[in-house]
């Protein structure tokens, strides 16, 4: 399971946790310009435009988990399972495997509405990437500076959902997930009122008493609802460093701690690892489940008019600094 965010200080940023119960071995991958994406019912893409990201690199093709484009686009996917619902192929449609979707848009897409002009000529289709990696159930989250929607492929077809808070989780099916913050509308960052019972002195006897009430548990309706709430009132400073490390504060409010979430005997899933994107400057920030320190990669140091995929592995080892 997993959660995403975006975060607006002087510049966007664009981040997620990534839960899991074991990684596929996951890198810091920039795509440069030339690098050949080759679509298995569209035509090749020899030229695009450059995009960093977390992902899984297997037969020389990076899988996504999220990523952003030099345009200031960023796409995240997370699981979706038992709700999506891909389709057959179609004519008169751009026919994408959901492995596709996300260097499909950001190689062309400069901001979520042309995403949206995209989405009208898309068919997600229900190709697997290989027989090892079967088609995974997934819904995303589509942001730019200005704009931010939700992307869900069900039964029904393909929906698009403005995001008013720029949070995404896991189930239930986004509509359900943003209704129900109707039901959190009373908590506050402030000190609470009495409103118990007229006659009944009630006093707050603890600093943080007005988000009693706000769900601490790791399912993805309570860490929507969380990060909402975290997200939404989070107050930092402009510069990045500041905005940087209160991206990564929101996320950390959603952490999965190994030991809480167990799948069976003896497998937890866990926060494998957190990012945080600024999507203006390209820059990719990360910290895994064992190394806290922050770790950044700057997809515009590298050649962007190249055509291998440029590969950063993860330094997942903790990183202590001793003051004496």
């Amino acid at each position: 399971m997993c959660t995403a965010i975006t975060y607006q200080t002087k510049d966007f940023y664009f981040g997620r946790t990534l839960d899991y119960e074991f990684s596929y071995g996951d890198e810091i991958t920039i795509t440069p310009r030339n690098y050949p994406f080759h679509f298995r019912e569209e035509k090749s893409q020899t030229t695009h435009y450059a995009m960093i990201g977390m992902a899984h690199v297997t037969q020389n093709y990076p899988l996504y988990y999220e990523a952003i484009n030099e345009k200031g686009l960023a796409i995240a996917g997370l699981n979706f399972v038992g709700n999506a619902v891909y389709q057959k192929g179609k004519k008169g449609k751009q026919n994408i495997a959901q492995f596709e979707l996300i260097p499909w848009l950001l190689g062309q897409c400069a901001n979520v509405k042309e995403v949206r002009d995209q989405i009208e000529k898309m068919n997600i289709v229900d190709i697997p990437f290989n027989d090892k990696l079967p088609v995974a159930q997934l819904h995303w989250i589509i942001a730019d500076k200005e704009e931010v929607i939700t992307l869900e492929v069900i039964k029904e077809g393909i929906k698009i959902y403005e995001n008013p808070v720029g949070v995404l989780t896991n189930n239930p099916p986004f509509d359900t997930q943003l209704f129900e913050l109707n039901n959190y509308m009373n908590l506050s960052t402030k000190e609470p009122e009495n409103k118990f019972a007229k006659g009944l002195s009630l006093k707050a006897y603890s600093r943080g008493m007005g988000a009693i009430g706000l769900p601490g548990d790791l399912s993805s309706q309570s860490r929507f609802i969380r990060a909402s709430f975290v997200k939404m009132n989070s107050v930092s400073g402009e510069d990045e460093k500041q905005s940087v490390s209160q991206c990564f504060h929101i996320l950390n409010s959603v952490d999965q701690q190994r030991g809480c979430c167990e799948l069976k005997d003896g497998v937890y899933e866990t926060t494998i690892y957190t990012s945080c994107c600024n999507t203006e400057k390209g820059i990719y920030y990360y910290t895994t489940y064992d190394n806290h320190q922050i770790t950044a990669v700057d997809m515009n140091k590298e050649d962007l008019e190249g055509k291998e995929l440029i590969r950063f592995e993860v330094i997942k080892e903790e990183q202590i600094r001793k003051q004496n």
